[in-house]
């Protein structure tokens, strides 16, 4: 297993439950884990300790993509969520532990994010710039807040 890890903080203009929502809800989820230029599909999203999800993210450019899945290990609902994450690919054979943590704070929800075992074929760099991308696109979903008219 590598020991290659990304560690990332935010402080994000919403409530700890709309954070939460976005990790939990295919549609949601799809709409901003995907890097800039990536589309995604859920398969399967069963969000419960032991449960399974599948996704893949598709190049737009070259219409190429890669799936991957995993399994919800521990969740305490509007706190924390740690998931694994394994690629279809057998060149890529292990498996990334996610944790997400969220801590209710007077402007909004503090949001840190730790993956670790990160294959030894993905340049650590780039994970990380990916999930700049990823919560540049979560702040834009869960931090407007738009009434039903």
């Amino acid at each position: 297993m590598s020991d290659n890890k990304v560690s990332l903080h935010r402080v994000l203009k919403a409530s700890p439950e709309k954070v939460y929502r976005a990790f939990t809800e295919a549609l949601a989820i799809s709409s901003w884990l995907p890097p800039y230029g990536f589309l995604c599909t859920v398969h399967e999203m069963n969000v419960k300790v032991g449960g399974t999800y599948k996704m893949s993210f598709q190049n737009f450019t070259t219409g190429n993509g890669h799936s991957f899945g995993g399994e919800y290990v521990a969740i305490k609902p509007n706190e924390y969520l740690q998931y694994t994450d394994q690629f279809d690919d057998p060149g890529m054979p292990d498996v990334m532990t996610t944790s997400v943590w969220l801590q209710k704070t007077m402007v909004g929800t503090e949001l840190k994010v730790l993956q670790e075992g990160i294959p030894s074929a993905i340049p650590v760099e780039m994970c990380y710039l990916g999930w700049q991308e990823s919560l540049e696109k979560l702040a834009k979903l869960v931090e407007p807040e738009i009434p039903d008219a």
